[in-house]
């Protein structure tokens, strides 16, 4: 069986031969099937974030290969890869053009890729369907279509561009820490219609979050990273089954140290 994602012993490290130089993935190997939600976890610089920059192609990797779909991509630039995945970012203003009316951005998101000339103006059918498909948001903004996006919450941008990245039914979505910079209730809101857009689109998607509360409860598969590597991996029954007491000794036991980030056990 093909799958999703494939990641073969991805390698990279910032900063060679400088005093900063620093190892930021030190041969991850990861295999995706299509519809798997994988939540990935770990203490401050265990190359998560990381991971998701080399499947985006943030930066070249310095070795190994990264397929999506059974299509090499180790050697794409960013923007061709951007066809295969769906971003959101920690910082709700990256996904969304503050500038820009709601309907603009969710046009722009559609025609994302096409050869055409883009066309300005927003036809009613599409407004229809985009309507719709705010309205499952919940969150009021399918009056809004006209709104200039900086004039909304850092939740609702976030939402708006889940629903954006997930427009063109990407190949794998990417969530990086998306609901880091939300307070508590808007960002049990973000996850739960980060849930149901994946469910609803069959989504295959990544999300790395810090708090390991939520990486329990969220996807069927649980990654934990330690030093630019994956050192457990964890899905279905087994996962459904995790507290986070489980979660802190097996870091404890893979890395033989304690588990020395406050923010994420604070977390807990």
């Amino acid at each position: 069986m093909g799958y999703m994602l494939e990641i073969e012993n991805v390698r990279k490290t910032f900063n060679i031969g400088t005093i900063n130089e620093k190892t930021a993935l030190s041969g991850v190997n990861l295999k995706l099937n299509e519809g798997d939600f994988v939540t990935v976890i770990g203490g401050n610089g265990a190359g998560k974030s990381t991971t998701l920059n080399a499947i985006a192609g943030v930066w070249p990797v310095d070795g190994g290969k990264i397929s999506v779909n059974g299509t090499d991509i180790t050697r794409l630039p960013e923007h061709k890869r951007a066809v295969y995945l769906g971003r959101v970012f920690q910082d709700p203003m990256i996904g969304t053009a503050a500038t820009m009316s709601i309907e603009e951005n969710m046009a722009i998101a559609a025609r994302r890729g096409e050869r055409r000339g883009f066309r300005w103006g927003v036809s009613s059918r599409e407004r229809e369907e985009y309507r719709k498909k705010l309205q499952a948001l919940d969150l009021g903004l399918e009056e809004r279509l006209s709104s200039k996006v900086g004039l909304l919450s850092g939740g609702q941008r976030q939402a708006i561009t889940l629903l954006m990245a997930a427009l063109k039914k990407p190949k794998l979505l990417l969530l990086d820490e998306h609901t880091a910079a939300l307070d508590p209730k808007t960002a049990v809101k973000v996850l739960d219609i980060s849930d149901r857009i994946i469910e609803e689109n069959g989504l295959t998607a990544m999300m790395v979050t810090h708090n390991m509360k939520d990486a329990i409860a969220h996807g069927n598969r649980l990654i934990m990273m330690h030093e630019g590597r994956i050192i457990y991996d964890v899905s279905g029954e087994e996962k459904k089954k995790l507290s986070v007491s489980d979660l802190l000794a097996k870091f404890e036991e893979a890395s033989g140290s304690e588990f020395a980030n406050d923010r994420m056990l604070l977390m807990t």
